[in-house]
């Protein structure tokens, strides 16, 4: 995971655009590993840290509504969070995670390990369904290296 950052800072750094994240599960992990890099303020502006419904709502503009009938850890939620990170920033790119990490709160459709992530990059967003094995850190750590893995792959090569 300690390259990402760097990686993430030269790309950034020729596009010229600026980062936010929208973090549920991982509860400001992926924020933490991108601003472990000295000059992360360049390209990273914001991380948003919605562990509750509410925050969801409240922060991202995550509708209540989509929450209540889709679930938290839902596709949908994922990209309502990436698009709310970018809108309520002043980034072009936000990657989005909201999952179950356990040990407690899976379910039979939703077992513990089910992540939703989410990369919105200068108008588009992709969202990806994962199933994390092992404990709790072990989820949300892999979580942040797919994350970060992802939006590496998505965003645009710039020679």
């Amino acid at each position: 995971m300690s390259d990402w950052p760097a990686k993430l800072a030269e790309r950034f750094s020729t596009l010229k655009w600026q980062m936010a994240t929208a973090e549920s599960c991982t509860g400001g992990l992926i924020s933490a590993c991108c601003t472990d890099l000295a000059g992360s303020s360049a390209w990273f502006d914001r991380g948003f840290v919605t562990y509750s419904n509410d925050a969801k709502t409240q922060m991202l503009g995550v509708p209540a509504e989509l929450i209540a009938t889709q679930g938290a850890v839902s596709e949908a939620v994922a990209q309502a969070m990436a698009i709310g990170a970018v809108y309520r920033s002043k980034a072009q790119v936000s990657v989005a995670v909201t999952g179950v990490a356990g040990p407690s709160g899976g379910s039979p459709e939703k077992p513990v390990g089910t992540v939703w992530l989410g990369w919105y990059i200068n108008g588009a967003i992709t969202t990806e369904l994962k199933h994390f094995e092992g404990n709790r850190k072990q989820v949300r750590q892999a979580t942040v290296a797919h994350a970060l893995e992802g939006l590496l792959i998505r965003l645009p090569l710039v020679s």
